[in-house]
């Protein structure tokens, strides 16, 4: 009866721990497409396709930078940009595929 007791606890921990994954996991999807809009609305408002005294623009554009100005801001203090490209996303998008093929491998 005791060993069915601590089998039993120790497949909710696992599906548990399996649940938090999942959940990092499209956490970490969730970011990737909002670095991605980012990156394409930086482009639309460079080429002047995106008026950014637009009020409804100007939100969007601040809620993004909201989003990922943290995570920019430590690696644009450590590699500079490169002609005048800034490669932090592309930076942060490596990093999410690493982090989701890490979080997959520990979860199977």
């Amino acid at each position: 009866m005791l060993e069915t007791l601590i089998g039993t606890q120790q497949y909710e921990s696992i599906y548990f721990m399996i649940f938090l994954g999942q959940i990092f996991l499209f956490a970490l999807e969730v970011y990737f497409w909002i670095i991605i809009v980012s990156v394409v609305l930086s482009w639309l408002i460079a080429f002047d396709v995106v008026n950014i005294r637009n009020q409804k623009a100007a939100k969007l554009i601040a809620l993004l930078e909201k989003a990922t100005e943290p995570v920019y801001r430590p690696l644009r203090k450590i590699i500079p940009s490169i002609g005048g490209i800034d490669i932090s996303p592309i930076i942060v998008i490596f990093g999410i595929y690493l982090a989701k093929d890490i979080i997959i491998r520990l979860m199977f």
